[in-house]
């Protein structure tokens, strides 16, 4: 098996095979890493192509291959970083948001974070003080500890 994989006519279509399987798990799986060798190891299999497998076996060959990995490496990370939106993480603080107002998804019991709010488009656990408050209903947040809020009615 091993020796059919090295083949000469077929080498070069390994590398470009596992290169693109590599760019197919970095597609489904973002930020996973695997878009630079995958890019790497195609510019290697097409290399293999021109040059042919037996290339890697001089010192020049292994210094273009790795000089053409290299650049293609600096230039997939180019890419990746024009490409890739640029999404700040969303943080709020306890002090931050006293006093904001939301609707609430999953009814509140009084003294008891089982119930949900949706404040911001973010979901959080809450309770209230004073009698259930039913889905649906405006709430403003007028304590918060950790990551539990207290609400009441608005």
């Amino acid at each position: 098996m091993l020796e059919l994989l090295l083949d000469p006519g077929v080498f070069p279509w390994v590398l470009i095979a596992i290169g693109a399987i590599f760019l197919l798990i970095e597609a489904n799986s973002p930020g996973f890493f695997m878009a630079v060798p995958g890019t790497a190891l195609i510019v290697l299999g097409v290399m293999a192509f021109f040059f042919g497998p037996d290339f890697l076996a001089s010192p020049l060959g292994v210094g273009i291959a790795v000089l053409a990995a290299i650049i293609a490496a600096v230039v997939t990370v180019f890419l990746y970083k024009r490409v890739s939106p640029d999404q700040k993480p969303t943080t709020q603080g306890q002090d931050s948001i006293i006093g904001k107002t939301g609707i609430v998804t999953v009814e509140l019991v009084p003294d008891s974070i089982s119930g949900k709010v949706e404040i911001d488009g973010i979901a959080w656990s809450a309770k209230c003080t004073d009698g259930t408050i039913p889905p649906g209903t405006k709430i403003e947040v007028t304590a918060a500890s950790g990551v539990h809020l207290t609400v009441k009615k608005v």
